[in-house]
Order: C-alpha cells, then sequence, then structure tokens
C-alpha cells in the first residue's frame, strides 16, 4: 500500500481508503462488514471514511465498534456532517456543528477525529458562523483538521478568504472515469490553495467494475440489485454507458488489472488526490480494489480510455 499526504496536512493516508455509505451500520451484515475493515487493516489502509447521517447513525457506532481496543493513532477516521438527523438537527450552524461532532465522537468512541468534513455548503448559516464553529472544533481538540464535500469553487475560495479561521486542507468530490466534472474549477483551486483530494465513488458506485452488462439485471449480490442499497444507482444503468464499460475490459487485460483496479489507478493519476474511497461487502472486494495502490496508467492508456468514454461521460 502507498500513501499521500493529504493537502498541506500531516495527514499520510492509504491510496485506497474505506468508506461506509449504504454498507456498515446499514445494508452489510455486521460479521461480514467487520471482516472487511480487519482486512482493510491487514492490506494498510489506514483510512475510514463515515458521516453521522449514515445508516442514520449507524456506520459511526459500527465502526467505533469494530476498531475499538486499536491504538488509535494506528489508523486516520473522517466523519461529516450536515444532513438531517431529525427534523430539528440539520445544517451547519454552530450549534448543530458542536452538536453533531459530540454525537458522532460518541458513536465513534474515540475523543478526536482526524478530519471533520462539511458534507454539503449549507446555504441558510453564514459561512463566518460556519468556518467559526469548526475552528472552535480544532482548538478544542475535537478534530485536527477540517475539509469539505461538494463544494464549489466559489464556496471553497469563500471560506478560504474568511480571516482568523482553520482553513480546509480536504476536499471530498463524487470523482471517476465517469464523473470528471471537478477538473473543471475545483481541482485547480485546490491545488493553488494546497488542499487535497479523498474521492468518493471512483469506481461510479460499481458500474465501472463491468458487473452490469447492458440488457441484463444486475446481479443479485450486487449493489444495484440492494433494496437498502441500490436506489442511487438508476442513472448509471443506461445502456449506453453500460456499453461503453464494457469496452474498457480489452484495456484493464492488456495491463493485467481487473476493470475496478483500472478505474482506481485512473484517478489516482492526479497527484492531488490523495485516496480513493471504495466500499465493501466482502473481504475479497477490499483486497482487489487494495492491489490498485501503486499502479501507473500509461499515456497511451488514458488517451484510449478518453476515447471509449468521451460520448458517455457527464
Amino acid at each position: 500500500m502507498n500513501y499521500r499526504r493529504v493537502g498541506t496536512s500531516d495527514l499520510e493516508i492509504s491510496e485506497i481508503s474505506l468508506g461506509s455509505w449504504l454498507t456498515f451500520g446499514a445494508g452489510v451484515d455486521p460479521e461480514r462488514g467487520t471482516a472487511c475493515i480487519r482486512r482493510a487493516l491487514d492490506l494498510g489502509i489506514n483510512f475510514f471514511d463515515t458521516a453521522n447521517v449514515y445508516g442514520h447513525g449507524g456506520a459511526e457506532s459500527f465502526l467505533g465498534e469494530a476498531l475499538r481496543g486499536l491504538d488509535r493513532s494506528s489508523y486516520i477516521l473522517a466523519t461529516k456532517a450536515f444532513f438531517p438527523m431529525s427534523r430539528q438537527d440539520r445544517g451547519l450552524s454552530a450549534e448543530q456543528v458542536h452538536k453533531q461532532c459530540e454525537a458522532s465522537l460518541r458513536r465513534l468512541r474515540t475523543d478526536y477525529v482526524d478530519l471533520y468534513q462539511c458534507h454539503r455548503y449549507d446555504p441558510d448559516t453564514p459561512l463566518e458562523e460556519t468556518m467559526g464553529a469548526l475552528t472552535e472544533l480544532v482548538r478544542q481538540g475535537k478534530t485536527r483538521y477540517i475539509g469539505f464535500s461538494e463544494w464549489t469553487a466559489e464556496q471553497i475560495r469563500a471560506a478560504l478568504e474568511l480571516p482568523g479561521v482553520e482553513r480546509f486542507v480536504s476536499s471530498q468530490p463524487q470523482y471517476s472515469m465517469l464523473w470528471p466534472e471537478p477538473e473543471k474549477d475545483v481541482f485547480p483551486l485546490c491545488a493553488e490553495e494546497g488542499i487535497g483530494h479523498i474521492v468518493w465513488s471512483p469506481l461510479a458506485q460499481g458500474v465501472l467494475t463491468g458487473k452490469y452488462r447492458p440488457g441484463s439485471p444486475p446481479p443479485e449480490d450486487s449493489r444495484a440489485a440492494s433494496s437498502s442499497m441500490g436506489h442511487f444507482m438508476s442513472r448509471l444503468r443506461d445502456d449506453d454507458l453500460l456499453e461503453a464499460v464494457q469496452r474498457l475490459g480489452p484495456v484493464a487485460d492488456d495491463l493485467q488489472l481487473s476493470m475496478a483496479q483500472l478505474a482506481l489507478a485512473w484517478v489516482l493519476r492526479d497527484a492531488n488526490v490523495a485516496s480513493a474511497i471504495v466500499g465493501a461487502t466482502r473481504p475479497e472486494q477490499v483486497e482487489a480494489n487494495a492491489a490498485a495502490s501503486g499502479v501507473k496508467l500509461p499515456g497511451d492508456v488514458l488517451d484510449r480510455i478518453d476515447e471509449i468514454l468521451e460520448d458517455v461521460r457527464s
């Protein structure tokens, strides 16, 4: 496993990291989930990403239990807040930032997280209030660093221009072969400002593994076939898109890679991408994905990928 620094922080995280959206504490049996985490640790994965809203607290509670007893300095933990936890508890007001962080720490069974992230931008709270509350969390030792997910370049720039507050060190954008959108504005700004990326959905919710075939129902054990995990995938089941993805198979074969490894290596080709977050329902998936760390894709391969996906990218 290779490791990269997150922006200007001193966080050295594994190129492949383990997420918990729709899986731990929700869609995956606890025994299998624990096995995934143990295999990840064995493989050198040291970064675990979650959020208070995942499983309505269930993912954090699961991680807290699964990691209990381990040396706290042996793994790096990130969580997020913004989405509703109740009718009253939502957003990034100062009250909510402090309340939700405290609740997350209890569920995670830890005194601090390494990275506390704004899960989205809160248009209903003054940015100064949100950034002030996040700054207090850092200075109270409840998080080491702060980050954001899915903010626009304008929102990021506004936060960086505020005086007397902690600076963001990380961005968590959706980013994959099928969704290169952050390259337009967010990536250049973050590169200039020393903000690293920890990207989510690098496999497009499993579509880039090649297991979903045009004109065929999803495999029974896949995310798309799951009632608890498949409801976000409708736009990724277009036959034209799936046909293009199938044409990536020979590209991966030529490099002796799986299609998943090819997709992960593609997002990691950018030096400012510190890690690619993967989900897993089985330890074997964790092992296969971890093998993408350190893979370098030649320029002609990158050109070939662009040609294949040109017409189906969002």
